[in-house]
């Protein structure tokens, strides 16, 4: 020890002797345990490739084995983790869809009523004229409820079926793998979600379809099912809906996280290292563009799923046999294009403000929100 300090100045031999009697203590600590416990010092010097290690002594370190692992805790994303993920999907999918309740009611309408509502303007000026200002807000109720329970569900699985994955494989696995990850969980929780949004929807388009025919979503949903029975009144458009919600729900997150990850490229920063308000407005940015791309690709089940609940429409047989006849009736080119740019503009705004408030609602939580990271560019 005298030799190996000699000459440094007195902080640094005071160091040295410090260094010197824990190496004594761990020397006699160890003889308790298993050698097999411990791993030889790795030099910190030498650890440095391309480090002068003649001009600095060399100071022992432990490694520990994990030290390269970047993977978050599992204490990270427990249950609480995924209960605050589902609650802030409730509410952004609850205000986010109430709020444009409005836009939803005239885009129902000309998909009802094509002759009569042939565009987004004048379908505000009729409803308005004809029913007044208020019947803007039919069926505000279930969607508003119907979208709380989706969203819990929806944003809930995701997260969920995301974790469980990546903790299933390796890092590198799950990066490469991301956008099947994205597909899968997206998948299983839509299909989970709409178990419990079917029901309301059908109630929504109901009564935005025929206003007069109750006064409240209970009256509605306890007319219906006396009506037309419980299977026939709430899921009649089970298949129409999973075949609009799932390709939805799925171009929704892939392309939503393929877009935030290009976003984040282009600017050459990490989500990490960008503040809230920055990490918010890429949210939005790729939130409008997941938002068009989804709109175009599930709108034809979108159609499909308005007309089958207006009452009366596809005939009197069963539910495949009446989306054949109102297929039939359409056809397909009205099927994709019947009220698609107030969808685009509907669907583009509700999912840039549905990112936008899972974000500020999973900050307000104390949720760090889980991100793929690229283990290549950690090291």
């Amino acid at each position: 020890d005298e030799l190996a300090s000699g000459g440094l100045p007195n902080a640094s031999r005071a160091r040295h002797r410090r260094h010197a009697r824990a190496r004594d203590n761990m020397g006699s600590f160890k003889s308790y345990f298993p050698s097999s416990l411990y791993r030889p010092l790795v030099s910190s010097a030498t650890a440095c490739q391309g480090l002068d290690t003649s001009a600095t002594p060399a100071r022992s370190k432990f490694v520990h084995p994990a030290a390269n692992f970047t993977a978050h805790s599992a204490q990270e994303f427990d249950l609480s983790y995924f209960l605050k993920g589902a609650l802030a999907g409730g509410i952004c999918c609850s205000v986010t869809h109430g709020a444009l309740t409005p836009v939803d009611v005239v885009k129902t309408r000309m998909q009802l009523e094509p002759l009569k509502y042939t565009g987004m303007v004048s379908g505000f000026q009729k409803v308005i004229a004809e029913e007044g200002a208020g019947a803007l807000l039919t069926g505000l109720g279930p969607t508003a409820f119907g979208y709380f329970v989706q969203g819990w569900f929806k944003f809930g699985g995701v997260e969920y079926f995301k974790v469980q994955a990546s903790q299933k494989l390796t890092p590198q696995q799950t990066w490469d793998n991301r956008n099947s990850i994205y597909l899968g969980s997206a998948a299983a929780a839509e299909f989970i979600a709409d178990i419990f949004l079917c029901p309301l929807e059908s109630t929504r388009i109901r009564l935005v379809s025929n206003p007069t025919y109750a006064d409240s979503m209970i009256g509605c949903m306890s007319k219906m099912a006396a009506e037309e029975g419980l299977i026939g009144a709430f899921y009649s458009g089970f298949a129409p809906i999973l075949a609009k919600q799932i390709p939805y729900t799925m171009t929704k997150f892939a392309v939503q996280g393929i877009a935030a990850e290009k976003i984040y490229d282009s600017l050459g920063k990490k989500p990490k290292e960008m503040s809230s308000s920055e990490n918010l407005s890429v949210s939005l940015a790729s939130g409008v563009i997941a938002g068009v791309a989804a709109a175009i690709i599930s709108h034809p089940a979108d159609t499909l799923l308005s007309k089958i609940n207006k009452a009366g429409a596809g005939g009197s047989g069963g539910m495949l046999s009446r989306l054949g006849n109102i297929a039939a009736e359409t056809g397909m080119w009205k099927l994709c294009t019947q009220g698609l740019a107030a969808r685009c503009v509907m669907i583009g705004t509700l999912t840039a403000g549905q990112f936008g408030l899972f974000d500020i609602v999973m900050q307000a939580t104390g949720a760090t929100k889980f991100h793929f990271h690229d283990p290549a560019e950690e090291h």
